[in-house]
């Protein structure tokens, strides 16, 4: 099975849960800054003016945020995550950037409780990779998409070559704990379990795979080796 699993993802969300208060600002010195660069060019020109859309495994909001950004405002958004203290940060979050709270709603991936065909868009910033069960999870997005609807995901990479890989893991498993330290203090020391996801993450080839299995459609593109992807995938 790909993902997480029952056993390890409770884990995962422990740490997610106890790291709320930085994890927006680690999140972005651990992608070297590019984090924000990758959703625009992942979510340019897929989610347009008038869309309904989902950000599954939301967050903070980044994902909605720039959606919200490329469309002028016009869309409108369901934030949707396991972690109701995540949610609870956005409305701090939307007023800051000047924006209306989005609709929260919170579960799983795997679980959905949308009906099917109800989404123009479902967005997956840094999140996908938590799944518990990969295959699953992205069955239940495109269940949930309109005919057409667009799935896009940002998030780590995994290479396909083995130098490539060996260079994202040696960066995941020995310097982002360093990176995260400086830039949060001791909780960044928890962004190491990163690195647990990432050997759990298929690589890019497999991945695009899976996604063929139900999307007609799939655009792949990466950046910083390979390690890092921007998706979309076409219902």
């Amino acid at each position: 099975m790909s993902g997480l699993g029952s056993r390890y993802w409770p884990e995962v969300i422990e740490v997610l849960r106890s790291i709320v208060p930085v994890y927006d600002k680690v999140n972005r010195v651990i992608s070297l800054g590019k984090d924000e660069e990758y959703r625009h060019h992942a979510i340019k020109g897929r989610v347009i003016p008038g869309n309904l859309v989902l950000d599954a495994g939301s967050g903070f909001g980044n994902m909605s945020r720039v959606a919200l950004e490329e469309t002028a405002g016009n869309a409108r958004i369901v934030m949707y995550d396991p972690l109701p203290e995540m949610l609870a940060h956005t409305r701090k979050f939307f007023a800051a950037a000047h924006h209306h709270p989005p609709s929260l709603s919170s579960g799983i991936f795997e679980h959905m409780p949308f009906q099917n065909d109800t989404f123009d868009a479902v967005l997956c910033g840094y999140s996908l990779r938590d799944a518990i069960d990969l295959r699953k999870a992205i069955a239940e997005m495109h269940r949930v998409l309109v005919p057409g609807g667009r799935l896009v995901i940002v998030d780590l990479g995994k290479p396909d070559g083995k130098l490539k890989r060996w260079m994202v893991a040696t960066y995941l498993k020995h310097f982002l704990g360093i990176f995260a330290y400086v830039a949060a203090g001791k909780p960044g020391l928890k962004f190491s379990t990163l690195y647990g996801t990432f050997l759990r993450w298929p690589k890019n080839s497999e991945l695009e795979a899976i996604l063929a299995e139900k999307f007609s459609k799939v655009i792949f593109d990466k950046g910083m080796l390979e390690g890092a992807i921007m998706v979309a995938a076409y219902k």
